[in-house]
């Protein structure tokens, strides 16, 4: 499915989130979850710094998402986000029957970006979301906002 204008409004709000997350001194992720008549029901950024790795929004969308939405309106919504998910969060979102996933920059783009930096490697391997949750149609990285999203992970991890 190619992304559309509303994908991409809505990709701009998780960079925005993204955003206020690495202003907070966070790392700079930003996720929403839409549900299948356009409207936002859930968002949030990573939440990380204290400690807790598992902080992440679309960790955190998930969990929302079973405690407010029926299986239906689960695998009718949307989940936009400023990165592809991490294995963690793509194993949350396929458990818990969530639809759609559309992502600014891939995970594999973040680990070509580390590596250049001199970063370390995160402590997961980076897999793509559907070797994860293969059932899971996913859309991304979406080139509009590629440097957006280079920028923010360059402040918060280059060396």
């Amino acid at each position: 499915m190619a992304v559309s204008g509303d994908d991409l409004e809505h990709l701009r709000r998780c960079t925005d989130l993204a955003r206020i997350a690495l202003q907070g001194g966070d790392e700079p992720f930003g996720s929403l979850l839409v549900d299948g008549s356009g409207t936002v029901r859930f968002e949030d950024h990573n939440r990380v710094r204290d400690g807790d790795a598992t902080r992440h929004p679309e960790f955190a969308i998930a969990k929302w998402a079973v405690d407010n939405l029926t299986p239906e309106e689960r695998a009718r919504s949307t989940v936009y986000t400023s990165g592809e998910h991490c294995p963690m969060c793509a194993a949350a979102h396929g458990w818990v029957g969530l639809g759609r996933i559309v992502y600014a920059a891939s995970s594999a783009q973040l680990t070509q970006w580390l590596q250049a930096w001199g970063a370390p490697s995160p402590p997961v391997a980076a897999l793509a979301i559907t070797t994860i949750a293969p059932g899971v149609v996913v859309d991304g990285p979406v080139p509009e906002l590629t440097e957006t999203m280079k920028t923010m992970y360059q402040q918060a991890f280059a060396r």
